[in-house]
């Protein structure tokens, strides 16, 4: 190995450890894997023991990917409990306008902003053993009750309805069903869809693992 691709290397670990990134070569074609785990960071630091997905670092790679001829398709795989609402439907947005293939695949966990997150690929999988928690949006911290406080809070909430019915197949007043649904959870609103029964009700296009996925995206690179 010379020198070049010693650094290479170094920069492609530095890459995966830093932000869970790294570029595959697969047929002749470069896929970007892009992971998305933890909770979603926003414009406030969290705790350095939560592990955490910074928008930040997220946003301009993306753009990166976007701008690089040699990257074929992007990978997202999607293990998240949620996190700032406005970043995650930043992220969402970034996913969904890229010109290149792009498939997610929820490998355990993708709650709350990390259902629009799921959705904005151009296809979906989850693994027959994936959740996915669908609720209103939640306040946290000092909040000031009065009429607007409300109206702010169901505009985002619309927000999120909008943009996750118009990447998969769940009916908007289905999905505010589930969003309110009051017999699931014990001390929240909501609904807990597992593997299949997300497929089933339209917010995931299918149910598989990475072989799936990667077929999936080789067939849209291909075709594209």
């Amino acid at each position: 190995m010379n020198e070049k691709e010693q650094k290479e290397t170094k920069a492609e670990e530095e890459r995966i450890r830093e932000n869970g990134q790294v570029t595959l070569e697969e047929n002749g074609k470069r896929i970007h894997l892009l992971s998305i785990i933890g909770e979603i960071e926003g414009h406030d630091n969290l705790s350095g023991s939560t592990k955490t997905t910074k928008y930040e670092h997220i946003l301009p790679e993306l753009a990166k990917v976007e701008s690089d001829e040699k990257i074929g398709g992007v990978l997202i795989l999607v293990n998240t409990i949620g996190g700032d609402v406005s970043c995650g439907l930043a992220l969402a947005e970034m996913i969904t306008s890229l010109s290149k293939p792009t498939v997610s695949l929820v490998i355990g966990d993708s709650h709350s902003i990390g259902v629009p997150l799921a959705v904005a690929s151009d296809y979906s999988f989850i693994v027959p053993t994936g959740t996915m928690l669908v609720h209103p949006v939640r306040m946290s911290g000092m909040v000031i009750g009065t009429a607007q406080t409300y109206e702010y809070f169901e505009m985002i909430e619309e927000r999120i309805i909008s943009f996750v019915s118009e990447h998969s197949r769940i009916d908007r007043e289905k999905l505010k069903r589930l969003m309110h649904n009051t017999k699931m959870l014990t001390k929240d609103l909501g609904t807990v869809l597992v593997g299949k029964e997300a497929v089933e009700c339209g917010l995931i296009d299918g149910e598989g693992g990475i072989r799936d996925a990667i077929e999936k995206l080789n067939a849209l690179i291909k075709a594209g």
